[in-house]
């Protein structure tokens, strides 16, 4: 039974290896959080927002929506309302829709579309195909394209935030994604934990040591000049976010993140859908490591640090964890055919399992503390959720498994009208436009 104890030595030995840097990102971003707020102290804002105002530009929203008439008007709503002095234009492609949210769309102000395929399917094509349409019906075109999913939010000063990191200099920007219904139940606070702990210790690390962050989904903008280097958008895998952010990588660019700006995203509460989701998104990373696999590894050994990041990223640590606990399984019931003692390969596994569990702990509480203002949930809510984010990650060993033999393909993922903690912000300013 020895062997067990050297299997699970090597893969702790390469986990280690491959994810030690990320442990470093922790006190990094505590440490640049600190140092940003005493260089916040002596900014000036009004000129700074001054500035900003003199340099307006022209910025299209891209929203991608698949029978989204409950939550699409909230999200449109938000746009309208941005403290953004400049020109807004929001489109929305109706993509394969049953129900009206091409006629919620337009409603509520934005210029919509609508596409049909049985073929092609999937948010990649979606934006394609708007883009498209854009470039026809107005051929000046935008000075940059912001992409959300249609039960976003965005907080008042979203996009003005944005602006002034674009005019910093960066052509490719993600933003602080926090949730809507974080205490809805222990898989929305999970998804939630982690889009927190991502937004702040992953991508505000990476940002803030020169090096490129990623694209999660949903909640980033592109500058026209992007737009026309990949020339237009080709990017159709299952996940195509990871798919764009790895092709700007392997073209030596960087990925802003921007920490002022904030979005509130709705979280599956149903298990079923989270696992088809997250199994998605497995998939897609397999996908994309197919496609890039050599372009990264490339760039790795030519001292592309970005790379070498973003290749642990869609290699997922859980891969390792589950070989772990399969080796475990299968030397336990190999014990148990022939007589040995399974007790040490049972404790073996055990042991690996608790580890895991004490990290997602860990960096579940040390997310908490620092993103308290950002969860709006009760506090037994945002207590517990500490507790189950370990059992949250844990689910996705068998997902990430799972993803190795299956194709899920593309499916739409059900959302609800979420109350936003935004919703009576957003009322009141609406409410004042109509009295002003």
């Amino acid at each position: 039974m020895e062997t067990i104890r050297i299997i699970n030595f090597i893969i702790t030995a390469i986990f280690a290896v491959c994810y030690a840097y990320q442990f470093a990102y922790v006190p990094l971003s505590v440490w640049f959080q600190n140092r940003d707020r005493r260089r916040l102290k002596n900014t000036k804002t009004e000129a700074d927002n001054e500035l900003c105002d003199r340099h307006l530009k022209r910025y299209a929203v891209l929203i991608c929506a698949r029978n989204e008439e409950a939550v699409i008007g909230q999200l449109i709503d938000s746009i309208n309302n941005q403290t953004y002095k400049g020109e807004i234009t929001t489109f929305v492609m109706a993509d394969n829709c049953t129900d009206n949210t091409y006629g919620v769309a337009t409603d509520h102000g934005a210029v919509a579309y609508t596409r049909k395929s049985a073929k092609y399917i999937g948010k990649g094509y979606a934006i394609e195909m708007l883009l498209k349409h854009i470039k026809y019906d107005y051929p000046l075109g935008f000075d940059g394209y912001f992409v959300f999913d249609a039960d976003n939010i965005l907080s008042p000063n979203y996009i003005e935030e944005m602006h002034k990191c674009h005019l910093a200099g960066n052509d490719a920007i993600t933003s602080y994604r926090a949730t809507k219904n974080y205490g809805d139940n222990w898989i929305s606070s999970g998804y939630g934990l982690w889009f927190l702990r991502e937004s702040m210790y992953l991508n505000y690390s990476r940002y803030r040591i020169g090096s490129s962050a990623a694209i999660s989904g949903t909640g980033f903008f592109f500058s026209d000049s992007v737009l026309k280097d990949i020339g237009g958008w080709p990017f159709h895998l299952l996940t195509e976010d990871i798919e764009f952010t790895i092709n700007r990588i392997c073209k030596g660019k960087k990925i802003a993140f921007c920490r002022s700006a904030v979005f509130y995203d709705e979280q599956p509460t149903s298990l079923k859908q989270s696992v088809t989701q997250r199994m998605r998104w497995a998939r897609g990373y397999i996908q994309v490591f197919q496609k890039y696999g050599k372009n990264l590894i490339y760039e790795m050994f030519h001292g592309n640090f970005a790379a070498f990041d973003m290749t642990m990223n869609i290699m997922p640590a859980f891969l390792l964890t589950a070989i772990s606990i399969v080796c475990n399984l299968l030397y336990g019931i190999i014990g148990a055919i022939t007589g040995n003692d399974i007790m040490i390969a049972i404790w073996s596994m055990g042991e690996t399992v608790f580890n895991a569990c004490a990290m997602l702990f860990v960096l579940g509480v040390i997310t908490l503390i620092s993103e308290w203002k950002n969860i709006h949930a009760g506090l037994a809510r945002k207590i517990f959720s500490v507790f189950s984010f370990p059992l949250f990650m844990l689910t996705y060993i068998p997902i990430a498994f799972a993803a190795l033999f299956v194709n899920p393909g593309w499916k739409p993922i059900q959302h609800k009208a979420t109350t936003s903690p935004l919703s009576a912000e957003f009322a009141q300013r609406q409410q004042s436009r109509k009295i002003s």
